[in-house]
């Protein structure tokens, strides 16, 4: 295992699995004797937090304008960028990040239907030359992501949005991992036996 701090993103729609998946991720660090420093998107930091409550929230007299949640989204994103994840590997910690930026391409370009061009500006500005290590991509079918999200509890405004919303946000997840290096795609819909053996096997290729 390379001394090198790394950068590790769980990505996927809603009930893919992500915090289970990053569960797993940290024994397998913990095996090799690291313990990262681990974050949420949107939130991670007092400030960011907040802003992850503005978004998540239902506002039933008031329509959240779709580039309002983008630039939400990147506030939030520049603030754990700033306070945390920058300084933890600039220490020498790894970084285990549930979401990062390829949410907001999914979610905010993919769902949403917001261009690239709106997009690009604000990732070269919040991200410079950060870019994750790797990312496991948790590539489930939406129906399914939203049947295992109902059973969790109450749904936020975002888990709210039609199916069509997280097919169109699927698609461009699957977009993005088919052309980024740096991505690999778990297949979210097998047993849990299978998506660990398939996260191990990942970590092991990308990392060991």
């Amino acid at each position: 295992m390379t001394a090198q701090p790394k950068f590790i993103v769980v990505e996927g729609l809603e009930g893919a699995g992500k915090s289970t998946a990053i569960a797993h991720i940290k024994s397998w660090l913990a095996a090799r004797g690291i313990t990262p420093v681990c974050t949420r998107e949107p939130g991670g930091t007092p400030l960011a937090e907040k802003l992850r409550d503005l978004v998540k929230q239902v506002r039933d007299n008031e329509q959240v304008a779709a580039e309002t949640e983008l630039l939400l989204m990147y506030a939030a994103r520049m603030q754990l960028i700033t306070n945390v994840i920058k300084p933890a590997l600039a220490a020498g910690h790894w970084v285990l990040a549930d979401r990062h930026d390829m949410s907001s391409r999914a979610y905010q370009g993919g769902g949403r239907g917001l261009s690239d061009d709106m997009i690009n500006p604000l990732r070269a500005m919040v991200l410079g030359n950060l870019q994750p290590d790797l990312t496991l991509y948790l590539d489930i079918d939406p129906a399914l992501g939203l049947q295992r999200a109902r059973m969790r509890g109450e749904l936020d405004r975002i888990e709210q949005e039609q199916l069509a919303f997280f097919q169109r946000t699927r698609d461009k997840y699957r977009q993005i991992a088919s052309r980024e290096a740096n991505i690999a795609v778990i297949d979210a819909n097998l047993p849990l036996a299978q998506v660990q053996q398939q996260i191990s096997a990942a970590l092991d290729q990308a990392l060991a």
